[in-house]
């Protein structure tokens, strides 16, 4: 039995819509004398993430928990410096995907970002001029839920307004991907513009 078509998208920000350089943070880690590495490694170790990414500590505490981590190996002062530099850096919009999702909107379908964030992401968006590009916002953080669990996605539809079988969701993660299919929706394992072709035809507008 064939799917109905999507009528609503739903996009992860990291790895799709936004990319990081890595250079940035191994310029950070080499001027101050950090283990290549380092700063993603204890930022995102589950411990550390899982309060921030539901909103039960903010984005500059869970930065003050790093810097913490990092004070051993180089003092308090410069393991602040470090992260505060480290941060500054918010990433690049992906020109190629926002046009698509300027196309997707176009054409009258709803687009929502569905993204595992902190209480930063706001000013994320409009740092990177994304604030009036999408429809819908769903910040696990708000949410208090994050991919991929099945809860995290029914409270993406309910914001898109489409039930689960209407919507497509493109993430570059295969757990997420796995999940957001578990809470019966159609989903895309995201691996670069070259995608793009076949969500097009997904969509069919």
């Amino acid at each position: 039995m064939s799917r109905e078509r999507a009528t609503a998208l739903l996009v992860d920000f990291d790895g799709v819509l936004r990319r990081w350089d890595p250079a940035v943070a191994a310029g950070v880690e080499r001027e101050y004398g950090l283990t290549e590495g380092v700063l993603g490694e204890i930022a995102m170790s589950w411990g550390l993430l899982q309060p921030v990414l539901t909103g039960q500590v903010s984005h500059a505490q869970w930065m003050a928990s790093v810097a913490d981590a990092l004070t051993p190996a180089v003092g308090a002062d410069r393991a602040r410096a470090a992260v505060q530099e480290w941060q500054s850096y918010r990433g690049e919009v992906d020109p190629e995907v926002l046009a698509f999702v300027r196309e997707v909107r176009a054409a009258g379908i709803r687009v929502g970002l569905g993204t595992n964030a902190t209480d930063l992401l706001d000013a994320d968006l409009a740092a990177l001029d994304l604030t009036d590009e999408l429809d819908v916002i769903v910040n696990s953080s708000v949410v208090g839920v994050h991919k991929p669990a099945k809860e995290y996605f029914q409270a993406a539809c309910e914001a898109l307004e489409t039930p689960p079988g209407r919507v497509l969701f493109v993430d570059d993660e295969d757990r997420s991907v796995a999940g957001a299919r578990v809470a019966g929706l159609s989903a895309h394992r995201w691996s670069g513009p070259a995608d793009l072709r076949y969500l097009r035809a997904a969509l069919a507008y």
